[in-house]
Order: structure tokens, then C-alpha cells, then sequence
């Protein structure tokens, strides 16, 4: 089997977080973490279980530690420093969508979970920064005649619940929670795109400052498709949840195929229509 594509530039990526926590509005534009935080937090309530040996795998610990005082932080590292068998807790959290090989992180945090051990994950994806992909897109086209990657390509829920089934996970289940936030101008928005430490860090990212015209196209672009009444520009984030569990006999499992001990039409008590032939 041929390695995964390399998408992420990771010395980039890191260089980028490190250079987010030091601009004065990091922790203002970390919403998008506490709003997956507190997600995440009310879906452990809703399980009702005591978590002994939680782990969480994460570009910003800083943030993340507040889901459990005993959890371990793990860098979301292509190869994640986590031991098999060690954890019946795993979160990866707004870290997935970087990683060159999805299928890989998801398949070690499984193989890291005790049986009938919970795994959480929520990474931005599906309709995700869409108004700026389709604004900067068609600016530099128009603009320089080509196209470069500058946004991040995103998941979408049906692939990702796929991958969670790939990866062995029992009883898997995905789902998404969108988030509209408008920004005074196009420079805001790309300000805060740099202290959530969510800029461009792909391997294939031009190597050098984009023009201004393109920088200037695109503010148009996106004024004229994405804006209020009032002229603030809308951007969506679209946070998707992945939930699933290491396998264990005391699970639910499906019925064999004819085991039914009822037919469906007497359950639903309607007439049986026989299938024509051809």
C-alpha cells in the first residue's frame, strides 16, 4: 500500500501555532475550540461514565487540559505517542484535519483504547471557510490567470463516518454543529485565521506573499457573495463530531441475517406486496 499524500507542511503548521499564542488576540480567536470544548464536554455527561485514564490529542494543550485534570495531552503528531491498550478516554480535538493520514490517527487512538473504551473526535470540516476558498479562488484566476492551494481541504461527515468504520470502531456515529460568525472586514477575518493558528500551512502553499490585488479582488469577491445587509462578512465553521467505541463483548450487535423471528409487514402491520418478476 502507497503512503498517504503529504498535505500538511507540519514544521509550518507548528511554526504557525507557536507564532498564533504570542499575537494579542489568540485567545480571543480560540472560540472555535471553546465551543468544541464545551461540545465535547456535555457529550461525556451524557455517557455517564467515570473516565480513569483520558487522553487527548491536541495542538493546544493549553485549551484542552480544562476537559480533565488528570488527562494526558499528546501532540497531534503523525505518530501519536500513545500506548495500546492504556486509555479508556481518547479526544482528538481540532487536530484531524491537518493530519496527512486521517484513516492513521484514528487507527492509533483505537488501538490506545481498553475495550468498550470511548473515543472522541471534532475537527472543522464540511462547508468550512467555503467563502473564502470560493473568494480567493476566483480573485487569483481572474487576477494572475491560475490557482494555488491556500485553503485547507475539509472532510465531509459521510467520509469521515467512513473512516471511523475503516479505523474498527464499534458503534460509530458523526455529526456536525455549524457556526456563523461575521467579521467587520476581510483583514479581520484573515487576522483571526492567524491567531487561531489556522493559517495556510500546506505542503503545496505558494512560497511567497500573495499580491495585493488578489488580497484586493478577493475582499470584493467576498463582499458581494458573503456579506450581511450591514456589510459584515459571513464565514462559516462547520465543527464535525466523531464518536465511537473500542469493541467489547457487552456492546450491541447486529442481528444475523435471518434471524428475524417477525416479518416486517406484520410489524407494520400492512398488506405484503410480492416483487414482479423482470
Amino acid at each position: 500500500m502507497s503512503a498517504p499524500p503529504i498535505l500538511t507542511d507540519r514544521l509550518a503548521l507548528d511554526r504557525q501555532r507557536n507564532r498564533a499564542r504570542r499575537l494579542p488576540g489568540h485567545a480571543a480567536a480560540q472560540f472555535l475550540h471553546r465551543l468544541a470544548l464545551t461540545d465535547v464536554q456535555e457529550r461525556l455527561i451524557e455517557v455517564n461514565r467515570t473516565f480513569t485514564a483520558p487522553a487527548v490529542v491536541t495542538g493546544f494543550p493549553e485549551i484542552w487540559q480544562e476537559i480533565d485534570g488528570k488527562a494526558r495531552m499528546v501532540p497531534d503528531s503523525e505518530t501519536l505517542d500513545l500506548e495500546p491498550g492504556a486509555h479508556d478516554l481518547v479526544i482528538h480535538a481540532m487536530a484531524l484535519h491537518w493530519a496527512n493520514d486521517p484513516a492513521g490517527q484514528l487507527i492509533q487512538c483505537r488501538r490506545a483504547l481498553r475495550p468498550d473504551g470511548l473515543f472522541i473526535a471534532v475537527l472543522p470540516g464540511g462547508r468550512t471557510l467555503h467563502e473564502l476558498r470560493s473568494s480567493l479562488a476566483e480573485a487569483e484566476a481572474r487576477v494572475t490567470g491560475g490557482l494555488s492551494p491556500r485553503v485547507l481541504p475539509m472532510g465531509e461527515i459521510r467520509d469521515l463516518g467512513a473512516l471511523m468504520q475503516r479505523a474498527g470502531f464499534a458503534l460509530p456515529v458523526a455529526d456536525s454543529l455549524t457556526q456563523t460568525v461575521h467579521y467587520p472586514d476581510f483583514a479581520t477575518l484573515c487576522t483571526d485565521l492567524r491567531a487561531m493558528g489556522e493559517a495556510n500551512a500546506l505542503a503545496a502553499r505558494p512560497r511567497h506573499f500573495t499580491r495585493r490585488a488578489v488580497l484586493a479582488a478577493a475582499e470584493a469577491t467576498y463582499l458581494a457573495n458573503f456579506s450581511t445587509p450591514e456589510g459584515r462578512l459571513e464565514a462559516t465553521f462547520d465543527l464535525m463530531f466523531l464518536t465511537g467505541w473500542a469493541p467489547h463483548e457487552s456492546q450491541q450487535q447486529p442481528l444475523r441475517p435471518g434471524s428475524a423471528k417477525q416479518r416486517l409487514a406484520d410489524a407494520l402491520q400492512v398488506p405484503e406486496q410480492p416483487l414482479k418478476d423482470g
